[in-house]
């Protein structure tokens, strides 16, 4: 199984780190975040890894050719004319995996000890498409399920504003953990769908979610961090030695 972890993002929120480095490359407790996601597919079976890259995009390069990619076979998808977003960034690496086989996908800003294979069992007990780890933790934004954890539709916290394609009298909120297992049959309902370019996967969940099956797996109790700003780093530091 191949795995991608997306690091093309800007990182505004994560300044003044960004204005001079990726945030990928970004420090806790001695090891970047992108070299703990990579350790932390490797622990869980995975060493075949594809990386997008945008922002300082040479940083991540030359630290994946300097440690040789810290033992596992890294490949880079080259998003330097633009940043795609999640969506459009896994649409764009498309050809690095491998046809008709399964794959996940993961934030180089999210730490966490969820358990891959777990979450791959849940995902072929359940027939999913998709399945992607979640929590009962507060967000800004959730998901929302129905009562088998099948995903309805999307919340924003702060607005109020909805998205619900699959309405039903249960709706589970949860917060993302950005940890996913895809078929590889997504690459074409993402084309079938006519999603092209800069866009997220949350839009594709959405827009897939009343014809497929996209399943939440509960792994609230599991450690997790958001590294989304530089105060975020004292915590992952706490949690992650």
């Amino acid at each position: 199984m191949k795995a991608m972890i997306f690091a093309a993002g800007l990182g505004t929120r994560f300044k003044p780190w960004t204005d001079k480095h990726p945030k990928a490359l970004a420090v806790v407790n001695g090891k970047s975040l992108l070299q703990r996601n990579i350790e932390y597919l490797r622990q869980n079976g995975i060493g075949d890894i594809i990386v997008n890259v945008h922002h300082f995009a040479d940083q991540v390069e030359e630290a994946v050719i300097k440690h040789k990619g810290w033992g596992s076979r890294v490949q880079i998808s080259d998003e330097r004319r633009e940043v795609l977003e999640t969506g459009g960034g896994l649409l764009k690496a498309k050809s690095l995996f491998t046809p008709g086989e399964r794959f996940i996908t993961c934030n180089a800003d999210i730490l966490t000890d969820l358990d891959i294979r777990k979450l791959i069992r849940y995902h072929e007990e359940k027939k999913a498409l998709v399945s992607f780890g979640v929590t009962n933790r507060k967000s800004s934004r959730y998901l929302l399920f129905d009562e088998h954890n099948r995903l309805c539709g999307w919340r924003h916290a702060g607005t109020g504003e909805e998205k619900i394609p699959v309405p039903g009298p249960v709706l589970l909120p949860r917060a993302y953990s950005c940890v996913v297992i895809f078929e590889y049959d997504i690459f074409r309902l993402m084309e079938e769908a006519g999603f092209s370019g800069k866009f997220s996967l949350i839009d594709v969940y959405l827009r897939l979610a009343s014809a497929h099956r996209i399943m939440g797996y509960d792994h609230s109790g599991d450690r997790l961090v958001d590294v989304g700003k530089p105060e975020s780093v004292e915590l992952a530091e706490k949690l992650f030695p």
